[in-house]
Formats: C-alpha cells, sequence, structure tokens
C-alpha cells in the first residue's frame, strides 16, 4: 500500500505545476488538470474517465463486484489538491483508518459519489475531481475556489443495498 501512494506522490511532486493559488480562474484549473493528467500518461499511467468527468488511474486491482448507490462503502483515502497540499484523510488514528458511508448521499460531492463507483474490493485508484464536480467557485472549508481534487482511495468493503 505504501508502495502505490509513494508513486501516487511522487509523481505529484515531480510533475512541473505551479504552487496553486487561491484566487485560479476556472480555465487556470483546467489548465493545471491537464498538465497533471498528462504528466501521469507520461509516467505509462492510463488515464480514464467516468460518465461524469471524473479522471482516475487504477494502482492496484480489486476483486469483485462494483459498489452502487444506496451501498454502503468502507474507504481508507487521502485527498490532496494538484499542488500536494493535504486537505482530508480518513486516517484518524493508527487504529481509525477508515470511514464507512452510503454511496449517493447526497451530503457528498457528485465527483465523489461517481467516482467510488469505479473502485471494486480491495482496489487502489486515484481520482482527478474537476471543481465542477467538487466545490466549483465558491471553494469549502479550506478548499480554494475552482480546486480539482486528488484522492488515493482503497475500497476496503462494499456491503451491498
Amino acid at each position: 500500500m505504501n508502495l502505490g501512494i509513494g508513486i501516487v506522490l511522487s509523481v505529484m511532486f515531480t510533475s512541473c505545476f505551479e504552487v496553486d493559488d487561491n484566487d485560479q480562474s476556472y480555465e487556470e484549473e483546467i489548465s493545471k488538470l491537464n498538465k497533471y493528467i498528462t504528466g501521469l500518461e507520461d509516467e505509462g499511467y492510463d488515464v480514464d474517465t467516468t460518465d461524469l468527468g471524473v479522471y482516475y488511474i487504477t494502482l492496484e486491482e480489486g476483486t469483485g463486484d462494483y459498489p452502487e448507490l444506496g451501498d454502503s462503502v468502507s474507504v481508507s483515502y487521502y485527498g490532496y489538491l494538484i499542488d500536494g497540499s493535504l486537505f482530508d484523510t480518513s486516517k484518524r488514528s493508527e487504529t481509525d483508518t477508515t470511514w464507512t458511508f452510503e454511496l449517493g448521499n447526497e451530503n457528498y460531492i457528485s465527483g465523489w459519489n461517481d467516482g467510488l463507483r469505479v473502485i471494486d474490493k480491495d482496489a487502489k485508484v486515484q481520482l482527478m475531481i474537476p471543481s465542477t464536480l467538487a466545490y466549483g467557485p465558491d471553494g469549502y472549508n479550506g478548499i480554494p475556489p475552482n480546486n480539482s481534487l486528488i484522492f488515493v482511495i482503497r475500497m476496503v468493503d462494499i456491503i451491498k443495498e
């Protein structure tokens, strides 16, 4: 698991990106996101896209069925901005490392609910969520406006509805 996170972090920090400023436009965000994705492709990653427009790469294959809206999922994750700033994690302590919730809950950003549907049990995926599927031009709770979100997620469990 640490190897996969290390690979993703090395790609994030070795890519040629400027540090996000707090007042970037949507056009600047998309330019940075496109450069980030191109950097992943240049490193040999196969970048896919969901129907809604969440970009993702599979870091480790999983097994079994994929979750559907209404299923309960348990995940471990780290959330970053494109500049590498950590803004959230499921790791609250050494023993509390997962978060369980119902997929499709309207309290979560649409990119999160959409992106998790491409992760089967035990898989590890990196999601790249444009701000239009996250917090948009307003930002939220320390996340600046017009910022794409990067999540490294492991699907720990899926409990069918």
